[in-house]
């Protein structure tokens, strides 16, 4: 199955929720931008993009099932919801792995283990950041303290000015 199918498959998933289909695809999109502007391999680069796909595959169901879509909830219940969204793509196992463990740790900002994980935290935050209007002293201490790609802190500070 081919990215864009995933794409449109995730959107499908998303069952009419604006909110989280315009998530999805804005840190899919930022996702793709840093992975291109860090010059990143094509392998590592479908991976992350595919993972900021799916990273929140689990929040209509923490809705549901715990009223919020808190990290935690969505990391531990992602991680095994991926797995069997993606069982029909094709993809070999050891990266389906890979995007669970990916789906499994979103929100996790330490022991980050590989450029495809920093990348998508990186993407995240920046919507995050937008979205949830975060204030521009703790976005600064965000970029100082997580953010290790050239292109996410050239991001952070054209989009937020810090």
């Amino acid at each position: 199955m081919k990215e864009s199918e995933i794409l449109e498959k995730m959107i499908k998933f998303s069952e009419g929720n604006i909110h989280d289909t315009e998530h999805l695809l804005k840190v899919h999109a930022y996702t793709a931008l840093i992975c291109e502007l860090e010059s990143i391999d094509s392998d590592t680069a479908e991976t992350a993009r595919i993972a900021a796909m799916v990273h929140d595959i689990a929040c209509p169901m923490c809705r549901v099932k715990y009223g919020n879509t808190d990290g935690p909830n969505q990391e531990r219940e992602g991680a095994i919801m991926v797995r069997d969204f993606l069982a029909d793509t094709g993809l070999p196992a050891e990266k389906i792995d890979r995007i669970s463990f990916l789906v499994g740790h979103h929100h996790t900002l330490e022991g980050v283990d590989g450029i495809d994980y920093r990348i998508l935290i990186e993407a995240d935050y920046l919507v995050n950041a937008a979205e949830c209007g975060y204030s521009k002293d703790g976005i600064a201490l965000m970029k100082e303290r997580y953010f290790e790609t050239a292109a996410g802190k050239r991001l952070l500070s054209e989009i937020f000015g810090v």
